[in-house]
């Protein structure tokens, strides 16, 4: 291995670290995809994990500048194909390798400015959150699953947006007490949290469900390597949403919802043993 090769490889490990040490869960999906996929996934991981901890995390810094250096420093990483910012560096590499559009990445970064101002979200507002903060991530990882094939990924597209969809909104009601009492966000159009009824639950929940559905036949289409790495995303994040259905709506305001590590690993052990039998 030359020093270009091990700086590289370096850098993908960093993101990779990343990923281990905030997230368990995309951690074992990450696993259990083809190897070709671990490092370019752990890259996009990486990038879109320490832009949201600029915004989320650093609240005695300027976060609006910290933001928009990263930013800046970004787009001059994909520029010049390097970085010394590892994060930026492995992404960078994914970025050009798997020609990921620009206005992706614009599109995620603009979701993470959303953050730091005060806002009252409409329907509009709404759906430009959840596409730049979430469905953009999944087409960036639909690219790398594509490997270039332009056809399959156009016909992906939409599940794809589907899937990433279902994903963060299932987050928002699982992370209503920090979000709300700690940041002071609402995400959801139209709701109270000072009167969260149970039918505004449903209605949020019936949303959820309909970006569910049209997300599996897309899973089901996936490329072989990537199939049950995201197939077990999905049965996670399902899981986790019948808990916040049967839990009412003062306990979400009060207690966020988990998964345990033992359930996941059944999952896991569920997901694979569909996989293996085709019978996904």
């Amino acid at each position: 291995m030359d020093a270009k090769e091990l700086f590289n490889q370096t850098t993908f490990e960093c993101s990779k670290l990343i990923t281990q040490r905030y997230s368990t869960s995309f951690t074992l999906g990450i696993k259990t995809l083809n190897k070709k996929f671990h490092y370019p996934i752990y890259a996009i991981y990486g990038f879109v994990r320490y832009a949201d901890e600029i915004v989320d995390t650093f609240h005695s810094k300027d976060k609006k500048s910290l933001l928009a250096e990263f930013k800046k420093q970004t787009f001059e990483a994909i520029e010049r194909q390097i970085s010394l910012n590892p994060v930026l560096h492995c992404f960078q590499m994914v970025v050009n390798e798997y020609q990921i559009d620009r206005s992706l990445i614009e599109a995620f970064l603009r979701s993470m400015e959303m953050d730091l101002i005060d806002i009252e979200y409409e329907q509009s507002s709404y759906e430009e959150y959840i596409y730049g903060s979430a469905e953009v991530v999944g087409l960036m990882c639909l690219k790398v699953f594509c490997e270039g094939n332009e056809t399959q990924y156009q016909q992906l597209l939409s599940p794809a947006k589907s899937l990433g969809s279902a994903f963060q909104k299932v987050n928002f009601l699982r992370d209503i007490k920090s979000d709300y009492y700690e940041r002071g966000r609402v995400y959801f159009p139209g709701v109270d949290f000072n009167d969260f009824a149970k039918s505004h639950k449903e209605k949020i929940e019936a949303d959820i469900q309909g970006d569910f559905d049209a997300a599996y036949q897309g899973i089901l289409a996936l490329p072989k390597g990537a199939r049950l790495g995201v197939y077990l995303a999905y049965t996670y994040y399902l899981k986790l949403f019948e808990k916040i259905k049967n839990f009412p709506p003062q306990k979400i305001l009060e207690e966020r919802v988990r998964v345990k590590d033992s359930k996941k690993l059944f999952l896991l052990i569920g997901s694979y043993l569909k996989h293996r039998l085709n019978a996904l």
